[in-house]
């Protein structure tokens, strides 16, 4: 008797228990514009993208929430927001202060705080060397397999897959072949003939490991010049325009790229830390203007 009431209240136990959450799965995204912390940003499709900016760390975040894409976020796995880039990525983050580099899994938008260019996991920015609530001068650069193979293996609901039947495949068969005349080895031997067949499963890049790796890589540290950008045109006048309307911080317009039709882009700076440089994104968004960026060149 006693078994049987000990085996019911342990049935009753487990049938009090709460159902873990159902895991959403992930999927590709862009996403539409939108406004962020006073700054506009346009989500775009870029497998080669590098540049250099400041990064910012993440919180914690709460047991259970999502990110933008759907994942779930850990942030005690190598992952990282971007405002722009599609989800998920794989990007390479160096830090130029001190030439550590790791490869994190951007799956949200973010950061929220302008003139940043990437947000880090608690864990990734530890790996990197910054600390809770700091920054630092970083380079992103996107692992264009690894990300092409997140692409094409998740779900995309802003494209949906095509069906298309897949051709027939034939056996491949091979022959040897006589060698030709003067193909020996050294020793007298014939130097054996070897059919290589490659397939297009072998051209696919590979899909990356979730969670990523905690490989930490050292290279020279290379800090470079903060700048704040507010905006490009294809007109110096439109670009002087919109310089005068930026007070305090001594914009000035330069040209950018070459070609036969060059832009002018409204840059300031440099500064001699990331507090000058928010300072002057501050009054960049003051006057207006929320598509200020600020950069390490």
């Amino acid at each position: 008797m006693r078994r049987a009431a000990l085996a019911i209240a342990l049935l009753a136990a487990g049938c009090d228990r709460q159902a873990p959450p159902p895991t959403l799965p992930g999927r590709y995204m862009l996403g539409e514009p939108y406004a962020m912390g006073g700054v506009w940003s346009y989500p775009r499709e870029d497998f080669g993208l590098e540049e250099g900016g400041v990064a910012a760390v993440l919180p914690r975040g709460r047991p259970g929430q999502r990110t933008a894409n759907g994942e779930a976020y850990d942030a005690d796995r190598l992952v990282g927001a971007h405002r722009t880039l599609q989800l998920p990525a794989i990007v390479s983050v160096w830090n130029l202060e001190n030439g550590r580099e790791i490869k994190v899994r951007v799956n949200d938008r973010g950061p929220a705080q302008p003139g940043r260019v990437i947000g880090l996991s608690p864990r990734a920015a530890q790996l990197l060397g910054i600390p809770a609530n700091g920054a630092a001068q970083v380079r992103i650069r996107v692992e264009t397999g690894p990300s092409q193979a997140l692409a094409g293996a998740l779900p995309n609901a802003e494209r949906p897959a095509i069906a298309v039947a897949a051709a027939p495949r034939a056996a491949v068969e091979t022959e040897a072949l006589p060698p030709l005349a003067g193909a020996r080895e050294a020793g007298g031997r014939t130097a054996p003939v070897r059919a290589v067949a490659r397939t297009l499963a072998d051209a696919r890049p590979e899909m990356p490991p979730d969670p990523l790796p905690e490989i930490v890589t050292t290279r020279p540290a290379q800090p470079g010049r903060l700048l704040i950008e507010a905006g490009s045109f294809f007109r110096r006048d439109l670009a002087q325009r919109q310089a005068a309307r930026i007070p305090g911080v001594r914009p000035r317009v330069e040209p950018l790229g070459g070609g036969r039709q060059p832009q002018y882009r409204v840059v300031a700076g440099p500064f001699p830390d990331v507090a000058a440089a928010d300072r002057a994104v501050g009054a960049v968004l003051l006057a207006g203007l929320p598509e200020v960026r600020l950069l390490v060149e």
